[in-house]
């Protein structure tokens, strides 16, 4: 007979690699959302946890989407459904938005190697990742967003307008685009330390 040794704390059964919805954002709301892409506020994509540009890990151009009053319905969207989704799957200590959201673009032969959200410095304190696909999944080929779960890889849906929400420490990446331009948000709700 097996023992449970769960030191009498609860134990969470509903527990998702990620997870996706749909429909938070109105057409016309992606659409305000896409005219913010100003080229001359873009910068190389870092990668997570540095501040510096890696070729060989990520190619991709960001801007970053300020928590101002013109924008501030986009945080207070993506915050209720991340409060939500939190409430449902996850059950972490979220405290909010600590970092701006980025918007991003991924061009013939961008890409984003495998990677974790999660890391040092700044992004130690990311519990939640979530990024909102904003193109058509017609307007592009490659550019797959993949999750590595028990050394099996997994294609996240790529419908405009659905929103996926993982755990900042599940490994995932994106695939190197073939044609045409793949749009998304990407963002990340931090919280006190891991204990």
């Amino acid at each position: 007979m097996s023992k449970n040794y769960s030191f009498g704390l609860p134990l969470k059964h509903n527990f998702v690699e990620y997870i996706y919805y749909q429909g938070l954002f109105l057409p016309h709301e992606i659409d305000k959302i896409l005219n913010f892409w100003d080229a001359d506020k873009t910068i190389k994509a870092p990668v997570s946890g540095n501040s510096e540009h890696v070729d060989s890990l990520r190619k991709s151009s960001v801007m970053f989407v300020e928590n101002n009053q013109e924008n501030e319905w986009i945080y207070n969207k993506l915050a209720g459904l991340a409060i939500k989704c939190n409430n449902e799957r996850y059950w972490f200590d979220l405290l909010g938005f600590h970092e701006g959201l980025q918007l991003t673009r991924y061009s013939k032969g961008d890409f984003f190697e495998w990677h974790l959200d999660f890391g040092v410095g700044e992004t130690s304190s990311r519990k939640l990742s979530m990024t909102i696909q904003l193109s058509n999944p017609d307007d592009y080929e490659g550019g797959d967003l993949q999750f590595m779960i028990n050394q099996k890889i997994v294609n996240a849906p790529r419908e405009k307008g659905t929103i996926i929400i993982f755990p900042s420490f599940i490994i995932h990446r994106v695939t190197p685009i073939t044609k045409g331009i793949r749009q998304s948000i990407v963002g990340w709700v931090s919280g006190p330390p891991y204990r």
